[in-house]
């Protein structure tokens, strides 16, 4: 069976290494966005995905497509039409140093789709999960409506509905954000948040915590998980937990909630080539690991190590393979030379 991922695709513009914009004279141009991570990272696990989203007919739409099909995903329902590919200008962090995002993606073909453009009955034939983050719905109204209208379908066809919270303040305010996905949520099977993403999306506050200085309270994220399960019947609930010691070096972690328990990974030192993507990244591990995997915490170990990799990558894609995560889930970390 097949899963669907839906979002908007976008040309990331980065600087070349460290350099900062104002120093930048050229740019590396690569392809990425959240579902579209997703679905790649899905792809690279021999997972059959497809990925919808709306792209010019142009030849820089053309090259988002090729990028997509280049890593086995399905691109056939792929709406064409509109004027423009989204961007976003990447300044990679390091030390003390925070990464910077800058979004050009107004008047994107995917922000003026309309409901029409997508036909979900037609979509979901043959698929048992679809996958979704709040960044989708929060290009706009019309664009929310679309995803909503893709989860009533969704669940009316018995698929499993995923979404990544992904609160993005450049993009919505935390009170449009709680009044569109509170809509929305009750349709999804398996939430995905990180330590902000519940507070500014739902006021749901993890006590005795602080991301800033990297205090993270177990029993905090307990409660959190557990108020989510609750107040939207998400059978499943997955927070992942980074202290950030720096733009270069994070502890990197992550909690699993079903059944009323919580399951917590091992935690991962990590020196960061690329953050970018890390989230899409866990949320791939997380639906590959419910998929093949019966026991909580082998699920919550596979995401996390999935993901603690694909901080080691360039680029928004995670190009690791199934073996190459479970030989560091299974404890492998050691980064010897593979000869």
């Amino acid at each position: 069976m097949k899963i669907i991922t839906f979002g908007e695709i976008m040309l990331r513009l980065a600087t070349h290494g460290f350099y900062r914009f104002t120093q930048a004279t050229d740019y590396e141009a690569t392809f990425g966005g959240c579902a579209a991570n997703v679905a790649v990272s899905l792809a690279n696990f021999n997972e059959d995905v497809s990925f919808v989203t709306k792209l010019p007919t142009h030849d820089i739409g053309q090259c988002a497509v090729n990028d997509l099909r280049k890593y086995g995903v399905d691109t056939t329902m792929i709406v064409r039409g509109g004027n423009r590919v989204g961007i976003y200008y990447l300044e990679k962090g390091a030390s003390q140093r925070p990464s910077k995002v800058i979004y050009d993606r107004a008047g994107s073909s995917i922000s003026e789709a309309s409901p029409t453009d997508f036909d979900w009955k037609e979509i979901f034939l043959d698929a048992d999960w679809f996958h979704f983050t709040g960044i989708t719905p929060a290009l706009n109204p019309q664009v929310a409506q679309i995803t909503l209208e893709a989860c009533k379908e969704a669940k009316k066809q018995g698929l499993q509905i995923s979404c990544d919270l992904n609160f993005r303040k450049k993009l919505w305010t935390s009170e449009q954000a709680n009044k569109t996905m509170s809509e929305i949520i009750p349709y999804v099977d398996v939430c995905i948040a990180n330590e902000e993403d519940a507070e500014k999306v739902f006021n749901i506050h993890a006590s005795k915590t602080n991301v800033l200085t990297g205090e993270l309270n177990r029993e905090g994220y307990i409660e959190v998980a557990k108020e989510i399960s609750e107040r939207f019947h998400c059978h499943t609930v997955a927070i992942t937990l980074r202290k950030s010691i720096s733009a270069s070096d994070n502890k990197w972690s992550a909690m699993l909630y079903q059944g009323g328990q919580a399951y917590f990974s091992k935690e991962y030192a990590i020196h960061i080539v690329d953050r970018v993507g890390g989230g899409d990244s866990f949320g791939a591990g997380l639906i590959y690991g419910l998929r093949h995997f019966e026991k909580p915490q082998e699920i919550i170990e596979f995401a996390v190590a999935a993901s603690c990799l694909k901080h080691s990558i360039e680029g928004d894609y995670n190009r690791v393979t199934v073996d190459e995560v479970l030989t560091l889930a299974n404890g492998d970390g050691s980064g010897r030379v593979q000869r």
